[in-house]
């Protein structure tokens, strides 16, 4: 199994998060576009907010960034209790336990540091993989919403998912 180190996204991570992002299975699996430049993903994120807070995963023999996990505490007053979560995997490192890792150090995050209640995230309703993943970290489908995106030429629905921590 490949070691894995887990650490906060640097901007010296942005070319290997846009090959990350560029993926054929990262990109089907989230709302990314194809043939997004350096420049453009660079730009993305020179000017994340204090309430997004980017993980990625590292394998540590090479430093090469394969895992890329988002938190966004939302910022309405009403709200503030309540984080959303997107992920993504390199393709060529799926099945390693990785999204594991990154899901266990943002429930960390989360619960023990930032004091959410609520977590949310969307996953498109043919992600098996990833629908199993949430499920075994607590998160519950709770609703969906049709057609929510455009993918490979045609409409494609998505789960809301949930998990409330007591």
């Amino acid at each position: 199994m490949t070691e894995i180190l887990i650490r906060a996204f640097e901007m010296s991570d942005v070319d290997d998060v846009n090959e990350l992002q560029s993926m054929p299975k990262s990109r089907r699996e989230t709302l990314q576009l194809p043939y997004q430049s350096h420049d453009y993903t660079r730009k993305k994120f020179e000017n994340i907010s204090g309430d997004r807070h980017l993980l990625v995963a590292v394998v540590k023999k090479t430093q090469k960034v394969v895992g890329l996990i988002g938190l966004s505490v939302v910022t309405n007053p009403r709200r503030s209790h309540v984080g959303q979560i997107g992920m993504s995997v390199h393709d060529d490192y799926h099945n390693q336990g990785i999204g594991s890792q990154m899901m266990e150090a943002v429930l960390d995050l989360a619960d023990n540091w930032l004091n959410l209640k609520r977590l949310e995230l969307e996953v498109f309703v043919d992600n098996k993989g990833a629908i199993h993943l949430y499920e075994k970290y607590g998160f519950g489908i709770e609703g969906t919403l049709r057609k929510f995106a455009f993918r490979d030429g045609a409409y494609v629905d998505t789960y809301v998912m949930g998990r409330v921590r007591e």
